[in-house]
């Protein structure tokens, strides 16, 4: 039985229309902080970003940003992260947080959001990886989405064998523990984080 230390949340640079995305990035830091599980996620200080990472850091838990170069003024870079890493590319700050993390969650966002999403369930439905992955289902947002996945299914486009595993949750509540009991049903290498202990990359 394997214990999460570490859980990548993807999530938007905005805060999004609906104050239940903001109330659900809260809850979820504060859960993660009170179980002694670290957030991974991309960095920045805004948005639903940024209010998962506070959350998380205001009830004393660890965060660790990785964020692109480039990226580090557009999505105004949180300084007061314990851990922050620094990339060259896109390409390799959505390796890094793959690397980090032993589970994956998805609150609201944008297509980057969804991009990070489709890319942990592709490599999944590959058979590169089995860490749990989590829809945060809030107020419905993923819905079309998963409406989405079950057109393909029923297109045969994705098939028997090839399935595309995921959980999904409307309270925020409940996605610390129901990723924990996905984990538990895994081996630690499974969920091998070693490369996140890699000293930080400076440009």
């Amino acid at each position: 039985m394997a214990k999460l230390k570490r859980i990548c949340v993807y999530c938007g640079s905005g805060a999004g229309t609906d104050p239940a995305y903001a109330a659900a990035a809260k809850i979820l830091g504060q859960s993660m902080a009170e179980q002694d599980i670290e957030l991974v996620y991309g960095g920045g200080s805004v948005g639903l970003m940024g209010i998962t990472a506070q959350s998380v850091i205001d009830h004393g838990g660890r965060v660790t940003g990785v964020i692109p170069h480039f990226l580090k003024e557009r999505e105004v870079m949180l300084d007061s992260v314990q851990k922050l890493i620094i990339t060259q590319d896109m390409h390799e700050r959505k390796r890094k947080m793959f690397d980090c993390a032993q589970a994956f969650v998805a609150l609201p966002g944008g297509i980057g959001t969804l991009e990070e999403l489709v890319e942990m369930l592709t490599w999944a439905q590959l058979g590169r990886h089995k860490k749990p992955v989590l829809l945060a289902n809030i107020n419905e947002f993923w819905d079309p989405l998963m409406t989405l996945l079950d057109h393909m299914r029923d297109e045969q486009f994705i098939r028997n064998g090839m399935e595309v595993n995921h959980l999904a949750t409307s309270d925020p509540n409940q996605i610390v523990s129901m990723l924990q009991q996905a984990a538990n049903v895994l081996d630690d290498a499974a969920l091998a984080d070693e490369t996140c202990n890699e000293p930080l990359n400076k440009f």
